[in-house]
């Protein structure tokens, strides 16, 4: 008996198996998880919290004692909230940047780089202009942050343009060099001859600083971020240039089609991504740490990405999740005073992003019938 198949015919075995199985499931291309339901993002952060109570169980502590000094730590006092405010104001400007990328499916996971790079550059002002007054130093050092951001962004869309080299890869490798370059100015050249080797640059003058509120650390970069974040949302939503950028996110061979130039947006879209990381760099160093450190970031560029992708890439989302995440690195200071280390903060924002991409990936399964 011939068991090969008539061309265009099944073999017997597979027919039975469609009639015993009439229905599958595929995965759904072009969603994402940054797009997730509302519902898969408070499920994802539910779970997140259970996993990790189950860690912090079998190391002999309570979680729900665990998770309320966390919030009482972060949003409890006056003191907690403004810490976690200052803790917001890099993630939200980094959050908005990798946003404004991830809307035309453009994956910048560089912002921890272009974020050094901004906060190198203006404190080269510092270095190289050190007697000018407030209302230049300060604009200058806004510039010189978002120019240094910005271009760090497009050595990243430049090799995707024209050598269709994977963004994923050149926005990683590219953090590493930029945090290198840091690492090298402060424990080289710059580093401060009256700081007893401590690797950073002379602290700041009060003209190189931004202004702060009242006696906390909150300073004027709030102010910076939530103007980007209104401005985020009406190109997003009132603009010619806003509305191509959904329509190439949702369907580039469409936009291609319709006459849109991908390349140009692209390069442009990560000038404004690698800009806004770069003046959260310099945000940090003038209004925080007051001089350019090593370790002056504990990856806000990093955390950004699960900011974006909790926010769906939503402007109010994004200054919602960014204050949340802010206080979960306040929060995971606070637990040290109860026993446990404050990296407590970065396994709930690993589960919680791994939750949040295991629920798009199972938000994109869908059941199709055999023919």
């Amino acid at each position: 008996m011939n068991d090969h198949p008539v061309a265009g015919h099944p073999l017997p075995q597979q027919v039975r198996a469609k009639r015993r199985f009439p229905l599958r499931l595929v995965l759904e291309p072009g969603a994402d998880s940054a797009r997730n339901p509302w519902w898969v993002v408070l499920i994802s952060m539910i779970l997140a919290l259970i996993v990790c109570g189950i860690f912090i169980a079998m190391n002999g502590m309570n979680p729900l004692i665990v998770y309320k000094k966390m919030v009482t730590g972060a949003f409890g006092s006056s003191y907690g909230l403004s810490e976690t405010l200052v803790k917001a104001i890099p993630l939200l400007l980094c959050g908005i940047g990798v946003s404004i990328a991830y809307r035309i499916s453009f994956w910048n996971i560089g912002a921890e780089g272009q974020f050094a790079a901004g906060a190198i550059a203006a404190t080269a002002v510092t270095i190289y202009f050190p007697t000018l007054p407030m209302y230049f130093s300060i604009p200058l050092m806004a510039v010189f942050g978002i120019l240094a951001g910005g271009i760090w962004g497009l050595l990243t869309a430049l090799p995707r343009i024209y050598f269709r080299v994977n963004e994923l890869i050149t926005s990683l490798m590219l953090n590493y060099v930029a945090l290198l370059a840091l690492d090298y100015v402060v424990f080289g050249p710059w580093r401060d001859p009256e700081g007893f080797n401590f690797p950073g640059t002379p602290v700041f003058t009060a003209a190189q600083s931004l202004p702060v509120l009242g006696g906390t650390r909150l300073h004027a970069g709030l102010i910076i971020g939530l103007v980007a974040a209104a401005m985020y949302a009406i190109t997003i939503r009132y603009t010619k240039w806003g509305y191509e950028l959904r329509v190439i996110g949702a369907n580039p061979e469409a936009a291609k089609h319709a006459g849109m130039p991908l390349s140009k947006h692209i390069l442009l879209v990560m000038l404004i991504s690698g800009g806004l990381a770069g003046i959260a760099g310099m945000s940090e160093v003038s209004g925080v740490t007051h001089r350019l450190m090593y370790g002056i970031s504990p990856g806000y560029g990093y955390t950004a990405i699960i900011v974006a992708w909790l926010a769906k890439l939503n402007p109010i989302g994004l200054v919602i999740s960014s204050v949340l995440f802010g206080g979960l690195i306040v929060g995971g200071y606070s637990v040290q005073t109860i026993g446990l280390p404050s990296s407590i903060s970065n396994m709930l924002q690993g589960a919680i992003l791994f939750f949040l991409i295991a629920g798009g990936f199972i938000g994109r399964l869908r059941l199709r019938r055999n023919v």
